[in-house]
């Protein structure tokens, strides 16, 4: 999605307490930034403008969250909805932290010693063109990736709207070894297929008449 420059975004994430400007420096060391340093890490990657991460790490404040983003605009946003919707709940942010990083890279940021549990991908760039298939967040030499430091039987919940992405991403997760544990061609027909905080693409593309496409897969120990 692209978004306007806005020029407090850089300036208000530079004051603020969850935002991490240089996460090279915490890698392979998250917990220990934590309040709580031993609750399960969850990795929201490319969380947008928020809505979903802080939605759910308010509801989850037994487990800790790092969301990232490459865009200072969309961060921006993001930290504002997470202050209000946690200033709603009255709630001490101190489960969460958002990030500014490729992550192309995320190797960089993030090794085995962070002990990874899940990890969240909601409705990435598709990048239907075939050379750009590298680009994309499911591709197998991304999840390779994730793999070196995300813990044995460790999760990566996924949700697009896009056909193509959804069933090329199953076979790029099986071909990487992950297991796919549950899979929907329609999310919200589906009854407890998991705890769903619904995006704002999500809402988007369901009003639209697009199925929004789900999995769980699984890390083999």
């Amino acid at each position: 999605m692209r978004i306007r420059y806005k020029k407090w975004a850089r300036p208000e994430l530079m004051q603020s307490p969850f935002y991490v400007d240089n996460p090279e420096e915490r890698r392979g060391k998250w917990k220990e930034f934590f309040k709580n340093p031993t609750f399960p890490l969850h990795l929201e990657l490319g969380c947008g403008k928020g809505y979903f991460i802080a939605n759910l790490a308010s509801l989850h404040k037994e487990t800790n969250y790092i969301a990232i983003d490459l865009v200072d605009a969309m961060l921006g946003l993001a930290k504002r909805n997470v202050e209000n919707i946690y200033q709603e709940k009255k709630q001490e942010i101190d489960n969460l932290f958002l990030t500014r990083f490729d992550i192309e890279r995320i190797s960089l940021i993030l090794a085995k010693t962070d002990e990874i549990e899940r990890i969240y991908i909601n409705f990435c760039n598709p990048w239907p063109r075939g050379k750009h298939h590298k680009k994309r967040l499911t591709h197998p030499r991304q999840l390779e990736k994730y793999k070196e430091f995300l813990k044995p039987e460790g999760e990566i919940y996924f949700k697009t709207d896009d056909d193509n992405l959804f069933s090329e991403s199953i076979s790029y997760l099986e071909e990487t070894g992950f297991k796919i544990v549950k899979k929907t061609w329609d999310l919200h027909l589906e009854t407890n297929f998991w705890e769903n905080i619904e995006t704002e693409h999500e809402k988007m593309f369901s009003e639209q008449g697009i199925k929004i496409k789900a999995l769980i897969a699984k890390k083999e120990k």
